[in-house]
């Protein structure tokens, strides 16, 4: 069965990433996932997953927040695959931490994965892309936060806001070869980290998002994974710059 091209997936192992990864499967690509050595059983099973649609796929243990990892990482996809048409860059963190509160250690963590792992990952793939001369998609991984900051959330949404202005500044430079960068923005998200956030706070915070949306529901990452199986495709040509929200009308821009 012909592809139609290679994707990378970081933070695959599970939540978004996971069902983005089977996404772009289904949708024909072949798919690289990507997340931390202490997921790497997780990853394994869902390269039996991609592998069981008939797609091929692997494994890359990396660390986003590491250059030197981030750049080994997109060069083993192309040895392994022959290209990297399609980067995600979805791995992240969250953290509920105020703003007088956090230490200058955690503000570090979170904007080393968040921020500087979206632009490691956006960099290399960059790089690659212009390298194949036949364009190319990347999408990284924004949230509401990153549009209206969270109180008790200062270095996340601070983190999440940066992914914003790196897509924008990487739709300018990428255009000219015709790379689209765009990013998503998930509000309430029925995703492991979501429970472990909830755990760690005591809150009911995707009960919380439901009562505040329209639709009086919160999201599954399925709905994120359509978002990015329609930048990933070549319908969405016409499309950069934008970090497109996806929270059930919880927040309007």
């Amino acid at each position: 069965m012909s592809s139609k091209g290679v994707a990378l997936v970081t933070g695959a192992a599970q939540g978004i990433g996971k069902a983005v990864a089977l996404r772009l499967a289904d949708d024909g690509f072949d798919v690289v996932v990507n997340d931390i050595s202490a997921n790497s059983d997780k990853l394994d099973s869902l390269v039996d997953e991609i592998q069981n649609r008939a797609r091929r796929s692997s494994k890359c243990i990396a660390d986003v927040s590491q250059e030197d990892q981030v750049n080994a990482m997109v060069e083993m996809v192309v040895q392994r695959h022959g290209s990297l048409d399609v980067m995600v860059a979805n791995a992240g963190v969250t953290g509920g931490l105020s703003l007088v509160e956090a230490t200058s250690e955690q503000w570090d963590r979170i904007m080393n994965i968040n921020g500087r792992g979206t632009f490691l990952c956006y960099k290399y793939a960059g790089i690659q892309m212009i390298k194949q001369g036949r364009g190319g998609r990347i999408i990284g991984a924004s949230s509401m936060a990153g549009k209206q900051a969270f109180a008790s959330q200062a270095p996340y949404s601070a983190s999440k806001f940066a992914v914003r202005g790196l897509t924008q500044a990487g739709a300018l430079e990428l255009g000219a070869h015709s790379i689209t960068v765009n990013a998503y923005a998930p509000g309430a998200i029925d995703t492991p980290l979501m429970a472990s956030t909830e755990a760690a706070t005591g809150m009911a915070i995707l009960e919380m998002f439901k009562e505040m949306s329209p639709l009086k529901k919160f999201g599954v990452p399925e709905d994120l994974a359509n978002l990015v199986s329609f930048l990933a495709s070549k319908e969405s040509q016409f499309i950069t710059g934008q970090t497109i929200s996806v929270n059930g009308g919880t927040f309007f821009d």
